[in-house]
């Protein structure tokens, strides 16, 4: 059997607050990230943890990676830097080399191929891959906490913790503390919440409206809104499938459907 997945990081800023996930399907995926980090940083943990996590599975591996640099450093250039020390064919340091060890400790024993997948085209694994990647780098910019996803799940079950002994471990203490998943009884739950064909409203114009709207208040700080005629209200109409979708996505970022939504203007 062949476990595919895909692996992909993301840093806002590059570098700046950075984020990294692995995506198998909605139950078997996890993410995380740093306050700073590059984009190439964020794709190498993601491959590393996706190897960690699937330690104790004596399946082969398909990764998925839209990183021309990730897939070369494994699979082309890790074992002649190892053999150099760990430098380059110019004898300078390899970059990102703590990363690269733990891979390279990581694959030792493994049947693993990876494939070059082109990001941002619609590859629903990469897609989700770099959501959850992007949703982490979002959440350390913002200071939440980033969702940590179910973590390797193989058959529908939870891999119990401890199997495969220290890189188990290992792979449990590094992806964190996990959230639950997100069952359809809790997309229903908070659904629920937003059960309403307008997700956005401004009646209440003593409301706190955001930070994007600084310019249309009062500019000595009173909150009041200077003209209601220059908003806008928003009114969008989803079908259950679409608003359950919309739902999962914004939990997946750990922000709220609105909060979500604004993020795409």
């Amino acid at each position: 059997m062949t476990i595919t997945a895909a692996a992909d990081g993301s840093a806002l800023g590059n570098p700046g607050p950075a984020g990294w996930a692995w995506y198998v399907d909605d139950s078997s995926w996890a993410a995380g990230g740093w306050k700073h980090a590059t984009n190439n940083q964020g794709e190498l943990k993601a491959v590393l943890e996706l190897f960690r996590a699937t330690a104790h599975i004596d399946d082969d591996l398909l990764v998925l990676c839209d990183s021309q640099y990730v897939i070369n450093s494994v699979t082309k250039w890790m074992k002649g830097w190892k053999a150099k020390g760990w430098r380059k064919g110019d004898g300078k340091p390899v970059m990102n080399l703590d990363l690269l060890k733990e891979i390279d400790e990581a694959i030792a024993g493994r049947r693993y191929r990876f494939e070059w997948v082109k990001g941002h085209v619609g590859h629903p694994l990469n897609e989700a891959a770099d959501e959850r990647a992007r949703g982490a780098a979002e959440a350390f910019q913002r200071g939440r906490p980033a969702p940590a996803g179910p973590g390797f799940r193989a058959g529908g079950a939870a891999a119990e913790p401890g199997v495969s002994g220290g890189r188990a471990a290992t792979a449990a203490a590094s992806v964190g503390q996990r959230s639950p998943t997100l069952t359809a009884d809790r997309v229903t739950e908070q659904a629920s919440a937003y059960a309403h064909d307008e997700l956005f409203s401004f009646d209440d114009l003593g409301h706190d409206i955001g930070e994007d709207f600084r310019d249309l208040t009062d500019p000595h700080g009173t909150g009041a809104v200077r003209s209601a005629g220059e908003l806008h209200r928003v009114t969008l109409s989803l079908s259950a499938e679409e608003h359950r979708r919309l739902v999962q996505r914004a939990a997946a970022r750990n922000v709220t459907v609105e909060e979500y939504l604004r993020g795409l203007i």
